[in-house]
């Protein structure tokens, strides 16, 4: 049916981005007046609340007490960097990527660390057959590709014996889907996606294994200091009580403990996942209903519940960039849906944010205006032909 009428009913929260995401629910900024500001963050108080960021995030996601947690600065890219520079070149290298950031970190192993190293790659909406990837290799992937809104269907494919360590980056999964701790040697993520935390600080989680490594194995290259994981040696155990690289925001940080507060109320990781289910149902059956729209992933067992990415499929749409803005600007104008456009890297379409921080009333209501935006646009494409 074509819709022509502005539908009655707007999304409570009309922030559907992809990072930073929409705060939980139940965000006041007065809610974080127990922040210690202008306190040091090496004095008790700061280091309380470094470690009780850390501890609910063990507690939360399920993390095994033998793994470490540390806080690093520069978001989830300054811990997917931090673990590569640190721990890579000691054994062969697959990179793995489906999607821009995963790209990304393939650039940096070629031309930055000018690794040696085997690149495995699949196009925008596909995934990578990581059955066939060689295990015994140190092996450097997305969990969730962010951009690409295709993710692992799990970990099964990750055999228990491999010789090498597998460095995952999950910021777009974290706190959304099942990670198999077993199966990933590093873990990072930031706490801007799913908790829908501030930028500018990155999570790292480290098996034995990966502390295995970084204690016997000393990079070919000069490493920064912000990257620097060990002192003669050994692990510097005080990033991983909360004694931070470089200066967090303690302001940062309490908006993380408030998300964490938040996480347990509901459920904790279980409800979290759930939310983020239903989120992603809804515009599967929307899409369904709608012959002119689908989702960019291929096989819906790879599809994300987190970062959802749609494309046009009406044959008589031949700017396919040009619509795709044209209605993601349309719905800003009507304060429905805030920066929902496809990354500029990713094929053109929308990309709606579904993490646990957004309510499924919301996505609910923002899909007949999706469809007046696009049948808006279509009706102005047929009057100018």
């Amino acid at each position: 049916m074509t819709v022509t009428a502005q539908p009655a009913k707007r999304p409570a929260n009309p922030r559907f981005s992809s990072g930073p995401c929409a705060k939980i629910p139940t965000f006041e900024l007065a809610k974080l007046a127990d922040a210690p500001l202008g306190r040091s963050h090496r004095a008790a108080i700061g280091k309380e609340k470094l470690k009780a960021a850390i501890d609910g995030t063990r507690e939360i996601l399920g993390v095994p007490a033998d793994y470490r947690i540390g806080i690093v600065p520069a978001s989830d890219t300054g811990a997917v960097e931090m673990a590569m520079w640190s721990l890579l070149g000691a054994r062969p290298v697959t990179m793995v990527a489906w999607e821009s950031f995963g790209a990304g970190w393939v650039t940096d192993a070629l031309k930055q660390l000018k690794l040696d190293a085997a690149v495995k790659t699949a196009d925008y909406g596909q995934i990578v057959d990581m059955a066939a990837i060689d295990y015994d290799t140190d092996v450097v992937f997305t969990w969730n590709g962010t951009t690409s809104g295709v993710r692992m269907p799990n970990g099964e494919m990750i055999p228990a014996d491999r010789k090498g360590l597998t460095i995952c980056d999950a910021t777009s999964a974290a706190f959304a889907m099942e990670l198999p701790w077993d199966k990933l040697d590093v873990v990072t993520f930031s706490w801007q996606k799913v908790m829908g935390g501030e930028a500018a600080h990155g999570m790292l989680i480290l098996s034995p294994r990966a502390v295995e490594r970084l204690e016997s194995h000393t990079p070919a290259w000069p490493l920064p200091k912000i990257f620097r994981l060990t002192k003669g040696g050994k692990l510097i155990e005080g990033i991983f009580k909360g004694e931070t690289i470089n200066t967090p925001s303690m302001l940062a940080v309490e908006d993380y403990l408030l998300a964490l507060d938040w996480a347990r109320d509901i459920g904790g990781l279980p409800a979290l996942i759930a939310r983020c289910d239903a989120n992603a149902a809804v515009i599967d059956r929307f899409c369904a209903e709608n012959d002119w729209i689908a989702n960019l992933a291929e096989d819906p067992a790879t599809a994300s519940t987190t970062s959802v990415c749609l494309k046009f499929t009406d044959p008589d749409i031949t700017d396919g960039a040009a619509f795709a803005k044209a209605v993601a600007k349309r719905l800003e104008a009507e304060g429905v849906a805030l920066d929902i456009g496809a990354y500029r890297d990713a094929p053109a379409g929308l990309r709606i944010w579904c993490g646990a921080t957004v309510e499924t009333a919301d996505i609910e209501a923002l899909m007949p205006w999706l469809a007046w935006a696009y049948h808006t646009e279509r009706a102005a494409l047929s009057a100018a032909a």
